[in-house]
């Protein structure tokens, strides 16, 4: 059985927790999967499958800013026979980053990483929800299973596009072990949040929370990682890194104070579990997915409430140890191998 990861429409660096997903899963294929894996990727993202056999997609339009992407994807659905021709011989395909293209006579899967426009509408332009809706929701409604990152998205992908439950099947995302581990010097007095400056990720609310923090603790700091930072304002004591590599952001899991994570909408956690991983405590939003990937080994908040964000992330300053040991132990769960098992299980059934 030879199987397509479509990959398409990943531009490196741009589609945020969909990439990481999207990689992670191809490399577990490629490490542990048993049947014939495909890659098929753009121009602009070659190796992104991850040491899968790959073919480079030349017909697609390179594209790295939104203006291009949205141009890449209408071309690509005018002309999707030039497309097509690519994906001769599969008896498979799976859409990892939820857009089906080219659509093909072949059994389907599509990834959902969240349906954030519809529970959060206001966060999203009219165009942008109109977008999700044609590509996102339609690539899902004709899937012949639908893959999501929780249980808490599989509830909303039943209920808000009312899909038969069996067809929605819940696989959560791995972690690299190998290079998210702990570290061996000590611990330093920053916070830190990896998100670019997406409304969900809620930075404004956080700004608040860390104010009331330096009210009692003038010298702990913040450092934000992730592009699209640039020419925002910040306040006194925030340090914005921007895109870093990958392992300057291992490094600064491993030397911050606390990972604050005070998104209010996700579809899993992946950089909490991240952190974890590397030993760093976790202070996380209380909403969506959060709680389900982080267990116990996270502290809680309410991340509407600038006070409870600054008191919770004060208590884990204070007394970090039991969520360091938790959070080794949770994150030891999540492995892309395993990933990779459950997601070949549904190619199989396929």
């Amino acid at each position: 059985m030879r199987v397509g990861i479509s990959l398409l429409t990943l531009v490196p660096g741009e589609v945020g927790g969909a990439e990481t997903a999207a990689r992670g899963l191809a490399a577990g294929l490629a490490e542990a999967g048993t049947l014939d894996y495909w890659a098929l990727v753009s121009p602009v993202a070659r190796g992104a499958g991850e040491g899968l056999p790959e073919t480079v997609v030349a017909e697609y339009r390179a594209a790295r800013t939104v203006p291009q992407r949205a141009l890449a994807m209408g071309l690509g659905a005018l002309r999707q026979e030039r497309l097509r021709r690519n994906y001769a011989g599969l008896d498979a395909v799976h859409y990892p980053l939820t857009i089906a293209l080219p659509t093909l006579e072949l059994p389907t899967v599509v990834t959902v990483h969240d349906l954030q426009h519809l529970e959060l509408p206001h966060l999203f332009s009219r165009a942008e929800r109109l977008f999700r809706r044609r590509m996102h929701e339609g690539s899902a409604r004709r899937a012949d299973v639908v893959i999501v990152p929780s249980q808490f998205v599989r509830r909303v992908v039943v209920e808000r596009l009312g899909l038969a439950p069996e067809r929605v099947h819940s696989i959560p995302w791995g972690i690299d072990h190998e290079r998210f581990s702990p570290g061996r010097g000590p611990r330093e007095g920053f916070l830190l949040y990896p998100a670019r400056p997406w409304p969900h990720k809620n930075h404004d609310r956080l700004f608040e929370a860390f104010a009331l923090l330096r009210q009692e603790r003038p010298e702990v700091e913040l450092v934000l990682t992730g592009g699209g930072h640039e020419g925002r304002p910040v306040p006194a004591g925030v340090t914005v890194k921007g895109l870093v590599l990958a392992e300057e952001l291992v490094s600064l899991y491993r030397r911050a104070a606390c990972l604050v994570f005070p998104s209010l909408y996700e579809g899993f956690g992946q950089p909490p579990l991240e952190a974890m991983a590397c030993g760093c405590p976790v202070a996380s939003s209380n909403v969506a997915a959060l709680p389900e990937a982080c267990g116990d080994a996270a502290a809680l908040f309410d991340p509407t409430d600038a006070e409870d964000i600054a008191a919770v992330v004060a208590a884990v300053l204070e007394s970090p140890e039991r969520l360091v040991a938790a959070g080794l132990e949770r994150a030891a769960q999540f492995t892309w191998a395993e990933t990779a098992r459950r997601h070949e299980a549904v190619y199989r059934s396929l």
